[in-house]
């Protein structure tokens, strides 16, 4: 074990970055431009993120390789991500309403409290454990110091509760509920419950992932969306974003934004010429599966 073990390496200067990366066989045009770039965007997020597929792990570039097409990658990924949050967000958005609303008029708006409306007891406590947390760091938010203030235990009603906690709680707390009743919610949606279980666990790992800026090109998801059996058929594979963008288009109405969504999207690709859609999992006649 303690071979495996290494040293970490020296931080370089911006100069010693772009130096090394010449010396790794990346064309760098404008020495300038890329000196100004690795001073707004960290090495490490910009060159280990997005020269996969263009090197060899600790080898050299390809001799077409430029830095340039390295920084397209970056905003191609950037702009994307861009347009894909605020569509995750009416998602999330939506979950938090039908859950809450759901829990609140069938168990009551504490209701979320009691270990006996769901499945799993031990995961039911830790639950709680994480949502007492979750009212802890939101103490001084107005709405959450009026119910532990001035409401019988101070408890927060279900409908209030959904607002603070994170994405991925929810689903967390989606997938505890019992089976009629993740049937009744994902009935709302126009999908089994099975499937909308998966698509939220995956959907709020992508929400993560734009929120903190992360890199959705050529990624493998660490949450895989189970699918549908006609696209598992067609080759579609469930570990890269485009499975997320098909079980999104279940559950949104199919409406001029989802429609502007994707024009988008055509746009952007169209944009930046140097990206290869397929290692985001894009079919060549991806537009089929999508568009209405």
């Amino acid at each position: 074990m303690a071979e495996t073990i290494k040293k970490h390496q020296q931080a370089m200067t911006i100069d010693e970055q772009v130096k090394n990366l010449k010396s790794l066989g990346l064309q760098i045009d404008d020495e300038e431009y890329a000196k100004r770039i690795l001073n707004d965007i960290s090495y490490f997020r910009l060159i280990k993120a997005f020269s996969l597929n263009l090197k060899p792990r600790n080898g050299a570039y390809r001799k077409d390789v430029k830095f340039s097409q390295i920084v397209e990658l970056y905003l191609f990924n950037a702009n994307f991500r861009q347009l894909l949050f605020p569509l995750i967000e009416k998602i999330e958005v939506n979950a938090r309403c039908r859950i809450g609303n759901y829990v609140s008029e069938h168990y009551g708006v504490l209701g979320y409290k009691d270990k006996e409306n769901f499945v799993d007891e031990e995961y039911h406590k830790q639950f709680m454990i994480d949502i007492n947390e979750e009212i802890r760091r939101n103490l001084r938010a107005p709405f959450v110091k009026n119910f532990t203030e001035n409401y019988e235990g101070g408890n927060l009603p279900m409908y209030a509760l959904v607002e603070i906690c994170s994405f991925g709680a929810l689903s967390k707390f989606f997938k505890n509920m019992k089976n009629s009743d993740k049937k009744a919610i994902a009935k709302s949606f126009g999908v089994g419950y099975t499937y909308y279980e998966s698509w939220i666990e995956s959907i709020s790992y992508v929400r993560n992932i734009c929120a903190h800026y992360g890199r959705l090109y050529n990624a493998k998801l660490a949450k895989k969306p189970m699918l549908y059996k006609q696209y598992s058929e067609m080759g579609i594979d469930n570990n890269r974003i485009f499975t997320v963008l098909l079980c999104i288009s279940h559950i949104v109405e199919k409406d001029a934004h989802w429609i502007a969504f994707l024009e988008d999207i055509e746009k952007l690709i169209g944009k930046y010429s140097k990206v290869d859609i397929r290692s985001m999992g894009f079919p060549e006649d991806w537009k089929t599966y999508l568009y209405p």
